[in-house]
């Protein structure tokens, strides 16, 4: 047939123009139409195209994630509801989870942001659990452009503000800076809570001729097709807003947080679920599928805060603060009336069916009638192809980088105000304090005290992506291994994570080679370090004009204190105490701050890491601290011992002294792994080294200087005060 000859019908060309603009592909609209055995309408498309995008179905990344150890004595609820659960002894649970909001935090950086701290709480009290605290993992450009600087002071913003006003305090986090996420900020937002064991929820619509009930904020049209443009890419085009963004609401999302805390209790509950990505349409369908029913909504009952929605936009929208609930049927008054209490509007919408269908009324007719199963179950799942990148080859091949240094003392200054290891006082400065915190911010962990108990949670993000980028199944295991260590340091056990996978396109081989060897990484160092994934987030598709961001899966991780008084920080204690390194510095300078500042690059090897080791050589610092022989404790991670010591001694009003033999360059800047600087009582000496493998550095000095000699010859010396000045200093000087 000639082009002249083929004529497309006005209704194939509106059906091909459908779907290509809700994202879907040709293959994936004829799957569409092979499950139902007929051309799906206009509102039908949209649903599939919501919970078929990279978002909601992981259809790029499910096999890759099939590789995570999920399971454990400590695990009650793995990945598959609204967060993970990991017991935490006496009949009490701690339930956490992390995820991303980059997409809007790059189009509307306050109202992305906070509406991602809002998202992730509700995940949290959707399964019964009141939220403690709220940690970020935040990557953006460097700070010498302002729009960098403004997505900066956006985003932090957005987050102060929603969780200042919710009362959920922001207890930790870690933010870091590279050219490649200059467009393609990430905002990763975790939350963490506790429920009793019997008082777990899970969103399922159980039960024939249940009543779905929808509570929170009305629906309007902000966030339609939200979930789709989490998963395309960006172009530089900043005047192009593809979607009408959400916008949080938090003193709603707080009264909404206290009435569903309530209704968790009440026996009349069936199932409970944040209308999150894809807003009414994923709630209702997965909470269907979960439970093996169907739904039937009617959507004249749905309160509306514009005029004229139809059941498409109503379906798709994501408007903020609203939760979807499943009661026993007779019994929807008992928990209107709890949410009438909190000032909440609870309206009934619907009802649970036998069909296993989907069914949407409104203004009389139906609108769509799709199988849930179609929606949710047969999402297409692809094995994209997967090509190690010619870059890795190059690194790998290099000999290792060695740095020139002609005046340490500036250099050592320098680095210190890298806003990647410079102070995040300012930022969590705009954070509101909280009860129960014991450490907060700033700390190795956060540690949150556990109410009516003498237990604590210990809490922290990390993830190095230079690392990640330089070689993906190392810096994986790296970025477990870092947060295991945070967790020992504050004399926690770590019990599990939850990890928000960040990349590129899935489309590009070399992006799908980064994605399987992280999850390789972390599988490895998970099952090393028994911390297994109780649940995460994908985001994928992270680049502007064709450039991804540097791979970045952030790990959340979790850890429990059995005794308060095992709660250790970093900062040196009193003069004479003794100054410990455990594990070995080698000239491991890949993917480094120092590397970064001298070359304005990152090449080469990242460091190695030997996970037995690490395994043996966290035990010994756990049990140390549990013998009460540590004075303080930290890991040496980005910097270096250089960083660490600056850390040490800040907030301490004490000096040091150390011999740190002829390599300066190495013993001060290398970022070799496994690595922690402990203090120790003098008198704990024996007992201490009895325990532990280490090498003794010197000691804490009245005087507050950091003096550093090598091999018995003065080599280094800073006033504590100095080092202060510009490790505290810097992030507000380059925003200025």
């Amino acid at each position: 047939m000639t082009e002249k000859q083929y004529q497309p019908s006005a209704e194939q060309v509106w059906q091909e123009k459908l779907y290509a603009d809700m994202g879907l592909t040709e293959e994936e609209y004829r799957r569409i139409q092979d499950l139902l055995g007929r051309l799906p309408n206009y509102t039908e498309v949209g649903l599939f195209s919501v919970l078929w995008s990279e978002h909601c179905s992981y259809k790029n990344s499910k096999p890759i994630l099939k590789r995570l150890p999920t399971s454990g004595p400590q695990v009650l609820q793995g990945p598959g509801e609204g967060a993970g659960v990991v017991d935490i002894g006496h009949g009490q649970a701690c339930v956490f989870k992390i995820e991303s909001h980059n997409h809007p935090s790059a189009v509307e950086p306050f109202h992305g942001a906070g509406t991602g701290v809002g998202g992730i709480l509700r995940d949290v009290f959707s399964m019964g659990a009141r939220p403690l605290a709220v940690l970020n993992s935040l990557r953006l450009g460097e700070l010498d452009n302002e729009r960098s600087k403004y997505l900066f002071r956006e985003i932090v913003a957005g987050i102060a503000h929603y969780g200042n006003t919710v009362q959920v305090p922001t207890v930790g986090g870690e933010v870091q800076h590279d050219p490649c996420y200059e467009h393609n900020p990430l905002v990763n937002a975790m939350a963490v809570g506790l429920v009793q064991h019997g008082q777990i929820q899970k969103g399922l619509a159980a039960g024939v001729g249940n009543s779905v009930i929808y509570v929170g904020a009305p629906t309007g049209r902000d966030g339609i097709h939200g979930a789709t443009f989490a998963s395309v890419q960006f172009d530089s085009d900043e005047q192009r807003e593809p979607v009408a963004l959400q916008v949080g609401y938090p003193e709603i999302g707080r009264r909404l947080m206290a009435g569903c805390l309530e209704v968790a209790c009440a026996s009349a509950l069936v199932g409970m679920q944040d209308m999150g990505a894809a807003g009414l349409t994923s709630s209702s369908a997965e909470m269907a599928s979960k439970a093996g029913t169907g739904i039937e909504l009617n959507l004249d009952l749905v309160p509306q805060s514009e005029a004229n929605m139809t059941a498409y936009e109503m379906m798709l929208s994501e408007s903020q603060e609203r939760m979807l609930l499943v009661v026993e049927k007779g019994r929807e008054a008992e928990i209107m009336d709890l949410l009438k209490r909190h000032d909440l509007d609870a309206v009934v919408i619907g009802k649970v069916t036998d069909d296993q269908m989907l069914r949407l009324w409104h203004l009389g007719e139906v609108r769509a009638e799709v199988p849930v199963t179609a929606l949710v179950d047969h999402a297409p799942v692809y094995h994209q192809p997967s090509r190690e990148p010619a870059y890795y080859r190059e690194f790998q091949a290099m000999e290792p980088w060695v740095p020139q240094i002609s005046d340490l003392k500036e250099t050592y200054l320098q680095l210190l105000q890298s806003p990647t290891v410079a102070s995040k006082a300012w930022v969590y400065d705009q954070f509101a304090a909280g009860e129960g915190i014991l450490l907060g911010a700033g700390s190795n962990a956060a540690v949150v005290a556990i109410p009516d108990s003498d237990k604590a949670l210990a809490l922290t993000t990390d993830c190095n992506s230079r690392y990640i980028y330089l070689d993906p199944y190392l810096g994986g295991a790296m970025a477990v291994a870092e947060a295991a260590r945070n967790i020992v340091c504050s004399g926690g056990k770590p019990l599990a994570i939850t990890d928000g996978l960040n990349f590129g396109s899935p489309y590009k081989p070399e992006i799908v080679w980064q994605l399987e060897r992280s999850v390789e990484g972390i599988s490895a160092a998970c099952n090393a370090l028994d911390t297994p994934v109780v649940g995460g987030n994908v985001s994928l598709s992270n680049e502007t004009d064709g450039k991804a961001i540097y791979p970045t899966p952030i790990i959340g991780m979790v850890g429990l204190l059995e005794q308060r008084s095992l709660l250790t920080t970093k900062d040196f204690k009193q003069s004479g105490d003794l100054i410990y390194l455990v594990g070995s510095t080698k000239a491991e300078f890949g993917g480094s701050e120092l590397q970064k500042m001298l070359e304005r690059d990152i090449f080469g090897r990242p460091p190695q890491l030997d996970l037995s080791l690490e395994q043996s050589l966290q035990a010994q610092v756990s049990e140390a601290i549990g013998a009460g022989l540590v004075q303080s404790a930290t890991d040496l991670s980005e910097g270096g011992l250089a960083v660490a010591l600056a850390e040490c001694l800040v907030d301490s009003h004490l000096g040091a002294s150390l011999d740190l033999g002829d390599d300066l360059a190495s013993a001060l800047f290398s970022e070799s792994q496994s690595r922690f600087l402990l203090s120790v009582k003098p008198q704990d000496r024996a007992g201490f080294e009895d325990l532990v493998d280490a090498t003794l550095l010197g000691s804490v000095t009245e005087q507050p200087v950091l003096s550093i000699t090598s091999q018995g010859k003065p080599a280094l010396e800073i006033d504590t005060a100095e080092i202060a000045q510009v490790w505290k200093g810097a992030i507000a000087c380059l925003l200025s």
